[in-house]
């Protein structure tokens, strides 16, 4: 932590929680519009980005970048331009006064601006080898890692809308996808299982879940069981897509931001939220489509729409 950071003299200019993609993008651009800018992570840069180990589909890398290579180039290059990155874990936020006070567990920040960052995270299987082979044939989203399995065939695992989605999705890569679901029906949109249902890629394993994942140094195979019966059974895949639910990091808010049903915080175009001099970027706040483009895009976004609230309100 920098020596600065938290001193009770110091009021910042934008104050971001969270150093995924977003908040890096919104760092750069706050940081390159000269305001006086801290970054507060919990563990480490990245955020979604360490869900990965290659990136193909990032403009201007032709043969693709890995995960850890494109984190580090953002966080030299948003550091470059002075931002402060600083450890520390938020405890808790009072967002409603002009002021906006951060309460960390190493100390505290105040700032005129706040830019929320903090992403989500995929609801996991807990199951051994989730773990262990993630990235390696264990991923959570389809559309950054399909391209990767051409002709193998996979396995997605969920019945709601994500699942029956990316598995379609799925087929334009694999030689074929069996969705395992825990039930005999599936949630998704009636329009969503027609599709799934007409493809003679996509096939299904009603009441079942997945024990265990398992491999040599990627996956390839289940150990499942019928939840009805018992039965035990195993399926060769060359990778495992788990949609089981997303949830967004804003437990710590206490309220003060509005959120949608789902608990993502609800924004404008200019990715402003209900309090004045707060904003939010990337896959915590509500929207259609969560990759590393958009959060990139939302957290420039942000610190534009930072940097014209301070020129109008102080």
């Amino acid at each position: 932590m920098s020596s600065s950071a938290g001193s009770p003299d110091e009021l910042y200019d934008v104050i971001i929680i969270g150093a995924g993609a977003a908040g890096l993008a919104a760092g750069l651009y706050a940081a390159r519009s000269r305001l006086r800018t801290v970054l507060l992570e919990r563990l480490g840069v990245g955020g979604q980005l360490g869900l990965t180990e290659w990136i193909d589909d990032y403009p201007g890398f032709a043969d693709g970048i890995s995960a850890a290579d494109l984190t580090i180039a953002m966080e030299k290059q948003a550091k470059r331009f002075g931002l402060d990155v600083t450890y520390d874990e938020v405890l808790s936020v009072d967002l409603t006064d002009k002021v906006k006070v951060i309460t960390g567990a190493e100390s505290v920040y105040r700032g005129k601006t706040v830019i929320i960052a903090t992403g989500g995270q995929p609801a996991r299987l807990n199951v051994p080898g989730e773990v262990e082979f993630q990235g390696r044939g264990v991923s959570y989203c389809a559309v950054c890692d399909g391209a990767f399995f051409q002709d193998q065939p996979l396995a997605v695992v969920g019945g709601g809308d994500s699942a029956v989605e990316e598995g379609d999705f799925l087929t334009r890569y694999a030689s074929k996808v069996t969705i395992i679901h825990r039930r005999d029906t599936l949630r998704a949109a009636k329009v969503l299982q027609e599709r799934a249902f007409a493809n003679p890629k996509v096939s299904f394993l009603w009441n079942t879940v997945v024990d265990k994942i398992e491999g040599d140094h990627a996956v390839n195979k289940l150990a499942l069981r019928n939840v009805q019966s018992g039965e035990q059974s195993e399926l060769e895949v060359g990778g495992v897509f788990i949609f089981v639910g997303y949830r967004p990091n804003t437990a710590f808010l206490g309220g003060q931001v509005a959120l949608d049903v789902n608990e993502y915080i609800v924004t404008d175009e200019a990715m402003r939220t209900n309090l004045a001099g707060v904003f939010a970027a990337g896959d915590v706040r509500q929207k259609v489509l969560r990759q590393i483009t958009t959060a990139v895009a939302d957290g420039s976004i942000a610190a534009l729409s930072a940097d014209a609230y301070l020129k109008e309100q102080w």
